[in-house]
């Protein structure tokens, strides 16, 4: 296993950084879409149930089916990996969104609304900010999740350390195949690791301090 890392160790670094800016930048994608939408629909319960209905019906749907689906229109690359990637990591950021919005007590909107703010100053200077650690948590949740994806979407040769993962699993039984997916899924689960730190701090710098817990 030493010498398998030894002799690789900088094509695993640089597709440990192709996995992990993936994540990334899918994930702060997918935060944009998924607060954007919870805005639009949570004051309506009809529109919000729908939302919800389709956060649980799309996690539903199976990664590698909708990567072989997205190569038809898309092809191979890093297309069909980014909207993959971006999907799953909306859907449990809009639910805790839209859950956090609604949770906000009536009575601190209309205080905001009595001292002259406007509906769009409320809702960024008092309810986003209110909801942001429910929404975080989605976060951290797609985060997690997603991490796992973007290994997956190696099969449209997406960037990333799922590459090793299918190498090894290709040629099972032959020289350091074992070592190759071994190698994948431990850098992922590393960098799943690395990243709730990251959202960690992020929490703990962008959460008001009043409403820390």
């Amino acid at each position: 296993m030493g010498d398998f890392i030894g002799e690789r160790y900088r094509q695993i670094l640089f597709a440990s950084w192709q996995h992990f800016s993936l994540v990334a930048q899918c994930l702060i994608l997918a935060t944009v879409i998924a607060v954007l939408i919870a805005i639009l629909v949570y004051r309506n319960k009809t529109m919000a149930g729908l939302a919800n209905g389709v956060s649980a019906i799309g996690l539903t749907i199976p990664s590698f089916a909708l990567i072989g689906l997205l190569i038809v229109p898309f092809g191979f690359g890093v297309t069909p990996a980014v909207i993959v990637v971006t999907f799953f990591a909306a859907l449990p950021i809009l639910r805790n969104a839209i859950v956090g919005l609604n949770n906000i007590e009536p009575t601190i909107v209309e205080s905001a609304r009595g001292i002259g703010m406007s509906r769009i100053k409320t809702l960024f200077a008092v309810e986003i900010p209110i909801a942001w650690p429910v929404i975080l948590t989605g976060v951290r949740i797609s985060a997690q999740m997603v991490m796992g994806v973007a290994a997956v979407v190696a099969y449209a040769l997406g960037p990333g350390l799922g590459g090793f993962i299918f190498s090894g699993l290709s040629r099972l039984g032959g020289a350091n195949s074992l070592e190759s997916v071994v190698t994948g899924v431990v850098g992922v689960v590393i960098l799943a690791l690395i990243l709730d730190l990251i959202l960690l701090g992020i929490g703990r710098l962008t959460t008001p301090r009043g409403i820390r817990v």
